[in-house]
């Protein structure tokens, strides 16, 4: 592997490039961005907008568009990172027990940092692990037990994750017909799916039914126990995202290799084009494609295009050359906690100062959205390219 010579000794820059990407797709708000324009209008490029609009805002349920797979590819990308890591900390003589001390308090830190980002603005501890980070935190060090495995004891364990997945979805006895739907937030007949599909509804399935026991061991606000995710997302989805991890790690393992990079190029794309036909089977025979709950269809799906993604990236970067333009994308993908802090937490902040600076209706008016976008990620950019000249790099 070629170091890099804008970073630190052994980095990928398609791998930051992409993470970058990631993260700057994350940050902009998605659909939002778009919120002035004209709906179903007879205007030039219409079609166009409605087209990026459904892009851009994640599926009621069943399915999954470009924005569906941002969280995938952060939590692929996280595996994909590990073996470089681990392989980086082995040559600096780190011993096994100190490493994996790290990934404790790494999965630790995680989790902590999710409850805090669910908690801004509210005036309760909001306990909540579904968000990427609560779910990357737990699952991490599951992953890590599994470097320097052989991969096909890790293709092995990814794959007994799915089926454990499955079954236990597969297992658990369908609501009664008279099980109060609205009261569980699953009263959208659109999205409800009959038959043995049911068994993967919005929360009657077996996540919400342990989130319904298992969240409210926390403390939860005086008279508000929790009953459900509005979104459908459960805690439990960390478990067949870890196969998402470990899919990241087999393809980190492979970008390791001392072998021809056209070579490993052909193995991504056909990797991503077996797990995409492979997902979209499962989809019609053994299980929906759910992203909300993380179904062991979606999660080949998903990794399908996590692979495709990362093969363009790859192949532009590191198989033909073109670095240049990818440096505005890595500097992001260097401070990928960064920029998510500051996504979380800092959006309402930045606008605000925006418009007192350059005037109160500088936001408004057909393009509004997009130019308070657009002009957040420039602001959120340039923190991390002062972060990048300076060193400055926020790890876990």
């Amino acid at each position: 592997m070629k170091p890099d010579p804008d970073g630190p000794p052994t980095r990928l820059r398609s791998l930051d490039a992409y993470r970058g990407f990631v993260m700057l797709a994350m940050a902009s708000g998605g659909a939002g961005m778009l919120a002035g324009f004209p709906n179903h209008s007879e205007s030039f490029g219409s079609n166009l907008v409605d087209a990026l609009r459904q892009q851009l805002d994640h599926v009621p349920w069943r399915g999954g568009v470009f924005w569906d797979m941002i969280q995938p590819s952060f939590m692929f990308l996280v595996g994909v990172a590990m073996p470089f890591s681990y392989a980086n900390r082995s040559a600096r003589g780190e011993t096994w027990p100190r490493m994996f001390a790290h990934a404790l308090v790494r999965s630790a830190v995680l989790i902590a940092l999710a409850v805090f980002l669910a908690s801004n603005g509210s005036r309760y501890t909001h306990y909540s692990f579904v968000n990427v980070l609560g779910q990357i935190g737990l699952g991490y060090t599951f992953v890590f037990l599994l470097l320097g495995h052989r991969p096909a004891v890790q293709l092995a364990a990814a794959l007994a994750i799915l089926v454990a997945d499955w079954l236990l979805f597969a297992w658990y006895p369908l609501p009664a017909s008279d099980f109060p739907l609205a009261k569980y937030g699953a009263a959208d007949a659109g999205i409800m799916m009959p038959g043995f599909f049911a068994h993967w509804n919005k929360n009657t399935n077996v996540a919400a039914a342990f989130d319904r026991w298992f969240l409210n061991l926390f403390p939860q606000p005086p008279g508000h126990p929790f009953r459900f995710n509005e979104g459908g997302y459960a805690t439990l989805n960390f478990i067949p995202s870890m196969a998402t991890m470990l899919f990241g790690v087999l393809a980190g393992e492979l970008l390791r290799w001392q072998r021809d990079r056209l070579a490993k190029l052909r193995i991504l794309l056909v990797a991503g084009a077996v797990c995409c036909s492979l997902g979209m089977v499962l989809d019609t025979t053994v299980c929906p494609i759910v992203k909300r709950i993380w179904t062991p269809s979606w999660t080949v799906y998903s990794t399908g295009w996590t692979c495709w993604m990362l093969a363009a990236f790859y192949g532009l970067i590191d198989v033909a050359g073109f670095r240049r333009w990818s440096f505005p994308l890595a500097v992001v993908g260097m401070n990928s906690i960064a920029i998510y802090l500051m996504a979380q937490l800092m959006k309402p902040f930045v606008a605000t100062t925006l418009r007192t600076h350059l005037g109160p209706d500088i936001f408004t008016g057909t393009y509004g959205p997009l130019i308070r976008a657009t002009s957040i990620l420039l602001v959120f950019w340039l923190i991390c390219f002062w972060m990048y000249r300076q060193r400055i790099f926020l790890k876990i």
